[in-house]
């Protein structure tokens, strides 16, 4: 990331980027997230480094914003694209000024917002995953009987 030079002689821009209070030097993306991408995003096979630039320039631009306002697990990008993020900080890491720096960890891709109307509204649609998987069990329980 150290791809920009400062005004200064011999002197880089810091090398992560700010996603709201966390400094950003590092993308893992699990297999789930993976196999998420290929059957929410892309109907083809993705190599996880095409998918880790996409997500780089995407912060680069300031394209990917958090979905609720005090939580920071789902991010959103492009308005659109739901993903679900953890973030670590690394070891024996820090910024010029001795902060600690995060890595990204891509959780999975929920999908588009623009394709399933129910991820405009998070909470209440796991509240009713909730609900419709407890009367489910609730009901198959009352066959066995």
């Amino acid at each position: 990331m150290k791809d920009k030079i400062m005004s200064r002689w011999s002197t880089y821009d810091p090398f992560y980027i700010e996603l709201a209070d966390k400094k950003i030097v590092d993308i893992v993306i699990t297999h789930h997230a993976h196999s998420r991408w290929i059957s929410r995003v892309e109907g083809e096979q993705t190599k996880i480094e095409d998918i880790c630039k996409f997500l780089w320039d995407k912060l680069k631009s300031g394209k990917i914003a958090s979905y609720y306002r005090n939580e920071e697990d789902v991010y959103v990008i492009d308005d659109d694209l739901l993903m679900v993020v953890q973030f670590t900080e690394m070891e024996n890491e820090t910024d010029l000024t001795g902060k600690p720096v995060h890595r990204m960890i891509i959780i999975t891709f929920l999908g588009f917002m623009s394709k399933t109307m129910e991820l405009r509204d998070l909470r209440a649609y796991y509240s009713w995953l909730r609900h419709s998987r407890r009367m489910t069990l609730m009901k198959n329980s009352r066959k066995k009987r």
